[in-house]
């Protein structure tokens, strides 16, 4: 029986792409299905797939739509209980499906709602790229671990949210009536926050699976870590997942933090030169939320998970001394 389906998006990515889906077949986990969702790529990445992976299900857009569009796509063309989203520019460890699946399996309750494997730098594996990401009270969305030695995070433990560049979701969950799909508005970045939190609202959790490795090269896409086009899609969609996601009490509790967080951030890319890309990305938050598609999307606040949303509140005012200490 196939349990996952493994959903790449791909732009561009001929460097990576072979690499990538080699990895996966020498795994493991040999009943597995992948779907390649193409972002309308130009450097026969496309090309190559068809030819040295006729196994692989193709999606091929005739646009860029974005990394949350694609995965969709993805998700929606998948039919096993477990769906695994992969970055293009990975290469996965030979455990790295089954060590995903081990710790969906373990939830007899079916209240986890994903799972984050360990990133490691590919060009660098003495160094974390990711074990889970965190959200925290001013507004900042950071990778556990970033920067650290791997062999620090060697337990499963609760994480806010899964890195969409290597998770495992359970797909009956992200259908319409649960948790839902991945919001298409943010186009690409803070997707896998905000899909996170609205499990968490919804009273399930995310793990972090120490087990599951994947090699991580990084900024594939954008290009860079810093730069203009992520700096200022980025900043937009951290407005947009405060307002869709907080209700308005809450909002008005974490003010101050958020305030200063922003505020952080600003003098940040100014220094960087691409202040200007940041504020600008702010207020295009501020429009996208004041916009029908925003309000759409926008979480109703139901009295019926108080208790979730207590625990989501002390968890960002916990994640804020875990970035500090």
């Amino acid at each position: 029986m196939i349990k996952s389906t493994v959903v790449i998006p791909n732009y561009n990515g001929i460097k990576y792409i072979q690499a990538c889906l080699e990895s996966l077949y020498d795994g493991t986990t040999k009943d597995l299905a992948v779907i390649v969702v193409d972002n309308a790529s130009t450097d026969g990445s496309m090309e190559l797939v068809r030819e040295h992976f006729p196994q692989v299900q193709l999606i091929v857009n005739q646009q860029n739509t974005g990394f949350s569009h694609a995965v969709n796509q993805g998700i929606k063309a998948s039919t096993t209980p477990y769906v695994i989203l992969l970055n293009n520019d990975t290469q996965a460890d030979f455990s790295f499906v089954h060590e995903l699946e081990k710790v969906m399996d373990s939830d007899q309750n079916k209240k986890i709602f994903s799972a984050s494997a360990k990133l490691v730098c590919l060009y660098d594996k003495d160094r974390t790229d990711d074990a889970g990401d965190y959200y925290c009270a001013l507004g900042w969305a950071y990778a556990r671990g970033k920067g650290k030695n791997p062999n620090r995070y060697t337990r499963n433990c609760d994480i806010f949210a899964a890195c969409a560049g290597a998770a495992i979701y359970r797909r009956e969950l992200l259908e319409e009536n649960q948790v839902g799909l991945f919001d298409e508005e943010h186009f690409a970045y803070f997707e896998d926050i905000d899909i996170g939190y609205r499990a968490k609202i919804y009273g399930y959790r995310n793990k972090f699976a120490a087990n599951s490795i994947v090699y991580h090269a990084g900024s594939a896409t954008s290009g860079s870590r810093y730069n203009t086009f992520k700096t200022g899609l980025a900043s937009r969609n951290s407005i947009y997942l405060i307002y869709k996601n907080m209700p308005v009490l809450q909002i008005v509790l974490n003010l101050p933090f958020l305030i200063m967080g922003f505020s952080i951030k600003t003098l940040f890319f100014v220094r960087k030169g691409m202040g200007r890309d940041y504020v600008s990305g702010l207020w295009r938050g501020v429009k996208l939320s004041m916009s029908p598609a925003g309000k759409r999307h926008r979480q109703k606040f139901d009295k019926g998970r108080f208790v979730n949303y207590v625990s989501i509140q002390l968890e960002l005012w916990r994640n804020l001394v875990r970035l500090f200490v």
